[in-house]
């Protein structure tokens, strides 16, 4: 398996991997396929897309998007990782964790301090990923609102309500 930045050659291929990959989700809209299309289209970080690839075929995606945390008129940068896909055949296989830690540790070499996501904070919190009082995501009960620190203590007296850029 290898671990690589997306291009836009792997759009067409992302778009389905997604797609399928939450048709199998234990929580799904099933418009997550679109989302990505959307993200691309706000602060979109080309470094902070990544495919996981085995004999050339594509078996994971996650996406580090900018997105900012807003309480009383200020904000505070951010970025928000969604979504994380796999391909059913290689779940449970540390294809999910192995994308987690190279999007994190990419991040954080670009300079970000901090990363947001809705998921399962069993899941997630192995990843330095823990549920965050304070920030919250409209429509999303808080424990699974989740918030990781880059950089120690960047999160630190931020509050508010993450969002996105208009998609």
């Amino acid at each position: 398996m290898t671990i690589r930045q997306a291009t836009p050659k792997d759009f067409d291929a992302i778009y389905s991997l997604v797609q399928t990959a939450f048709q199998t989700a234990k929580v799904s809209d099933g418009s997550e396929q679109d989302f990505v299309l959307k993200l691309r289209k706000g602060r979109y970080i080309p470094e902070l897309e990544l495919v996981a690839e085995a004999n050339n075929v594509l078996i994971g995606h996650i996406m580090l998007t900018g997105a900012s945390i807003h309480e009383n008129g200020s904000g505070f940068d951010t970025l928000i990782l969604a979504p994380l896909s796999v391909a059913l055949e290689w779940r449970a296989k540390g294809i999910g964790a192995a994308l987690i830690r190279e999007a994190l540790a990419k991040a954080a070499a670009l300079g970000h301090s901090s990363a947001v996501l809705i998921g399962d904070p069993g899941y997630y919190g192995r990843f330095g990923f823990h549920s965050a009082a304070s920030i919250s995501y409209p429509g999303v009960p808080g424990e699974y609102t989740l918030a990781c620190e880059l950089t120690p203590g960047a999160l630190r007296n931020i509050s508010g309500a993450i969002s996105l850029p208009d998609c």
